[in-house]
Parts: structure tokens; C-alpha cells; sequence
């Protein structure tokens, strides 16, 4: 049977520790705003074992990319990999600089060396993690948990002693943003370096640049289809699925 609302609130403020004379009014301002039917369901289920792991939280801020001012230099890919893994990969950067040199159609295509654009116009590309707002693919396609969300800056992140390095994550990702390390067989993707991303930091045009957190899931194209998101419904999340 369901539960009412008034319900909902008691049951999510013992589970927080909140006292019974705490206010709805304040109750929603110290949950930063997420609707309590949701948040109860979800945090109720998941205690019980029965939910897949979900993130209600937004990041702070999220690095979008002008592309009219990118020359190619790479300097945010080798920033990233310097600061988050003491060396110099581009192919483990978490942002991701291309041009389209080869022919296709227009827009961007998986599997087409990230290219995007109409044959070969050569345009520059940064792709960058979106921190996508819930349901967030990769962290409910994760079966170990792995990935949560950082305390200082909201942004989902890999926890390592988590990462059992199955790559799950990267078929959930819509935008190919994961990244995998052979040499240490985990998985990782954008945290916004504590608040203050190095790639922004390193671009000498200011063609990336860190700005409070909106969603771009829906302006941006997808580059593959990611598998069968997980039955929240069935879960308890009624409320907003």
C-alpha cells in the first residue's frame, strides 16, 4: 500500500536522524531541494538492498567547451592525465580533443573517430563530461557501487577500491566520456579536480571554461546507445519515473 506524504517525511527523517520537530520547510532546504517523495523511496530502498545505486545531487559546476576558440594543442588532456595520474596519456584524459578529418555526415557519429561535422570540414571537438543529473547512467550501471559523489564538488566520481574494472560504466556512458587504465584495471571520468579543473587551467585560448552546473544531457548529441537503464519503477521511484 502507499504511503502518504506525511508518512514519506517521518520515515526519511528517522532514517537521517532528523528530530520529529524538524519542518518540512526545513527538511527540503537541508536535502538542497530534492523532492521528498523520491528521496524517501530511494533512500529507503536502497537501505533495504532492493534499489540500484542512484545520485539525486548535482555537481557544482560542469566544463563546457567553445569550440571556435580550440587550436588543437591537447594541453587539456595532458593536464588532466598529469594531475589525476602522474603522467603524460592523452588516452586517459577525461576531456577528449578531436578534428574531423574524415568524411561523414553531419553531426556527431559513435564510432566514427569522434568526428562531427559535415565530410571532413576538419572542426575541432572537446568533449567533456556532461554530470548528468539523476538517473546517472554510469552509477547505476556500476553493480559494485564504485561510483559516488564527491563531497566538495557534488561531481560524480570513481571510488578505486571500489572498481572491480568490469567497463560496464563505459557502455552505460552516452558520450564515451569513462575512461579505463590497463595499468591499474580501473575504471575513472571527471571529477572537476577538487573545484578547480586543470584542463581549464591549461588552455591558452579559454576555450573550456568552468561554469556553475546546468544540464546538458538533452543539447548534446549521443555517441552510443548506452544498454537498458536499470527498472527504477520497480525499485520504488514512482515519484519521478
Amino acid at each position: 500500500m502507499p504511503m502518504d506524504d506525511q508518512e514519506l517525511f517521518m520515515r526519511l527523517a528517522n532514517y537521517l536522524g532528523l528530530s520529529a520537530e524538524t519542518t518540512r520547510r526545513g527538511f527540503l532546504k537541508a536535502t538542497l531541494g530534492t523532492v521528498v517523495g523520491a528521496s524517501a523511496l530511494g533512500l529507503l530502498a536502497k537501505k533495504a538492498g532492493t534499489a540500484p545505486f542512484v545520485i539525486l545531487e548535482n555537481a557544482q559546476g560542469v566544463i563546457v567547451a567553445d569550440t571556435t576558440r580550440c587550436t588543437g594543442c591537447k594541453r587539456c588532456e595532458l593536464a588532466c592525465t598529469e594531475y589525476n595520474d602522474g603522467k603524460s596519456s592523452p588516452s586517459l584524459a577525461r576531456i577528449k580533443v578531436s578534428r574531423n578529418y574524415n568524411f561523414g555526415p553531419r553531426g556527431q557519429q559513435a564510432g566514427f573517430n569522434r568526428s562531427m561535422g559535415e565530410y571532413g570540414n576538419f572542426r575541432l571537438v572537446q568533449d567533456t563530461c556532461k554530470q548528468c543529473p539523476h538517473p546517472v547512467p554510469c552509477a547505476t550501471a556500476c553493480p559494485n557501487g564504485a561510483i559516488v559523489v564527491d563531497e566538495k564538488t557534488g561531481a560524480r566520481k570513481v571510488d578505486p577500491a571500489k572498481c572491480k574494472g568490469c567497463k560496464l560504466c563505459q557502455r552505460a556512458c552516452p558520450w564515451e566520456m569513462m575512461v579505463f587504465d590497463p595499468d591499474t584495471n580501473k575504471a575513472s571520468k571527471c571529477f572537476l579536480c577538487n573545484g578547480k579543473p586543470q584542463c581549464v587551467e591549461a588552455c591558452p585560448c579559454s576555450a573550456l571554461q568552468f561554469v556553475s552546473w546546468r544540464d546538458l544531457t538533452q543539447a548534446v548529441p549521443i555517441r552510443q546507445v548506452p544498454p537498458a537503464a536499470p527498472d527504477y519503477k520497480s525499485a520504488g521511484c514512482d515519484t519521478c519515473h
